[in-house]
C-alpha cells in the first residue's frame, strides 16, 4: 500500500510539474490519495466517527462495561487490601502483646532466679556451717577419744610397770615366811 502512494505521489507530482512547464507559471500541486484531497479524507473519518458513535452504541457500552468491571476489581482488590492490612496491624498489635509479656515473664524469671539463688546460697551458708560444726564435733570426739586412748594405754603401762614394780619390790622383801603369814591372814578374813 505504501509504494502505491509513493506511486500516485509520484504521478501527481510529475502531472503537476508537466503542466508548468506547459503554462509558464508556477502551479501549486494539492496532495492527494485516491483522488481525495485531505479535508475530504478528515470528512470521510469524521463521518466514519459519528456512524460508529450513533450505529455503533454497543461499542461505548462495551467499553464502559469494561471499563466498570475494571474499576469493580480495583475496589475489590482495594478493599481486600485494607482487610490484609487491618490483619497485619491486628498481628502486630498481638505479637508486640506477645513481645511485651515475654519480657515481663522474663523479667519475672530472672526475679525468680535471683529469689532461688539467694535461697541456695543461704541454705548452703547454713548447710556448711551445720557441717563446719559437726566436723569440729567429731573432731573433739575423736581428740577426746584418742585422749581416753592414751590416758588407758597410759594407765595401762602405769599398771602393768607397777605391778611389775611391785612384784620386783615384793619378791625383793618379802619371803616366804612373809607370804604364808599374807596366806594366812587372807584366809582368816575370808
Amino acid at each position: 500500500m505504501a509504494d502505491t502512494l509513493q506511486v500516485l505521489a509520484a504521478a501527481a507530482a510529475d502531472h503537476g510539474a508537466h503542466a508548468a512547464a506547459e503554462h509558464g507559471a508556477a502551479v501549486h500541486v494539492e496532495p492527494s490519495l485516491l483522488g481525495l484531497a485531505p479535508y475530504q479524507w478528515v470528512a470521510v473519518s469524521m463521518l466514519v466517527l459519528i456512524l460508529i458513535a450513533v450505529f455503533g452504541a454497543k461499542v461505548h457500552k462495551t467499553i464502559a462495561g469494561g471499563l466498570d468491571r475494571k474499576i469493580a476489581a480495583i475496589r475489590e482488590q482495594l478493599d481486600e487490601a485494607k482487610k490484609l492490612r487491618a490483619e497485619a496491624e491486628a498481628l502486630r498489635a498481638e505479637y508486640a502483646a506477645k513481645i511485651a509479656g515475654a519480657e515481663k515473664d522474663a523479667a519475672a524469671m530472672v526475679e525468680r532466679a535471683k529469689v532461688e539463688a539467694d535461697q541456695i546460697v543461704a541454705k548452703a551458708e547454713a548447710d556448711t556451717t551445720d557441717m563446719i560444726a559437726r566436723r569440729e564435733q567429731m573432731a573433739k570426739d575423736k581428740i577426746a577419744a584418742a585422749e581416753r586412748a592414751a590416758v588407758e594405754e597410759l594407765r595401762a603401762k602405769v599398771a602393768t610397770t607397777a605391778a611389775f614394780a611391785a612384784r620386783s619390790l615384793i619378791a625383793e622383801k618379802h619371803g616366804q615366811a612373809e607370804d604364808r603369814k599374807l596366806a594366812d591372814e587372807i584366809i582368816a578374813s575370808m
